[in-house]
């Protein structure tokens, strides 16, 4: 597939997958911003707001695609991102992709560790889940376009025994990286992710925009 042709055009990334609020925009030129804010249970009451305030002085007829945080993380929060990302893209007739909140965490890994001229790319993640259980996933760099991510084992729940268990018979190097907060700060990351599937040519649907919140992604009515 080859990429489209560059366009002064805007994306836009939400992240809302825990309680902090994170928000991008870039054209990948000249202009680029990110914030995040600690509003916890207020997300649904403000959210908004905060969109109306952060995109100034862009407007929404500037964006062409969306990037949104589709989990795992707060069940609450990332499906609110989630429906607002597909209303907005629906109303504006743009691209939405629904990215991993790990993956965004996985690639914000991968820049620093190549900043740092470290050979390992490859990042095993675990987060929190329900339960005593974990959200676990291990990403590495797409040796197709030597960028952007692949995920060699997806997203998905496990105890702490299997998570170990997989980790001790994984036969390629890997970082470990236990998230503990800051999901919100990754928005850039989510954007740069969602840029990337954008620059290939790719054009997700907004119905195609589904929360992941630990066994499958849930369909919307």
């Amino acid at each position: 597939m080859q990429p489209i042709s560059s366009q002064p055009v805007y994306g836009l990334a939400i992240h809302t997958s825990s309680p902090d609020l994170g928000l991008a925009i870039s054209n990948f030129q000249d202009v680029q911003r990110c914030q995040s804010w600690a509003i916890g249970r207020d997300l649904s009451t403000h959210l908004h707001h905060y969109l109306l305030e952060f995109i100034q002085p862009q407007t929404w007829s500037d964006l062409g695609w969306i990037a949104v945080a589709k989990g795992p993380g707060s069940f609450t929060g990332t499906r609110i991102g989630v429906v607002t990302a597909r209303t907005l893209a629906q109303q504006l007739n743009i691209p939405v992709f629904a990215i991993s909140s790990l993956a965004a965490i996985a690639w914000k890994e991968q820049l620093q560790r190549i900043e740092n001229q470290d050979k390992n790319l490859v990042i095993a993640l675990e987060m929190r889940a329900q339960r005593g259980q974990l959200f676990v996933a291990i990403y590495g760099r797409n040796p197709e376009t030597n960028s952007g991510l692949i995920p060699q084992l997806a997203d998905c729940v496990m105890s702490s025994q299997q998570w170990e268990q997989t980790l001790a018979s994984w036969q390629i190097p890997y970082h470990r990286v236990k998230v503990e907060a800051g999901l919100g700060e990754t928005a850039m990351q989510l954007l740069e992710l969602g840029y990337l599937d954008w620059k290939w040519g790719k054009h997700s649907h907004w119905s195609e925009a589904l929360p992941y919140y630990g066994q499958h992604p849930v369909e919307f009515s």
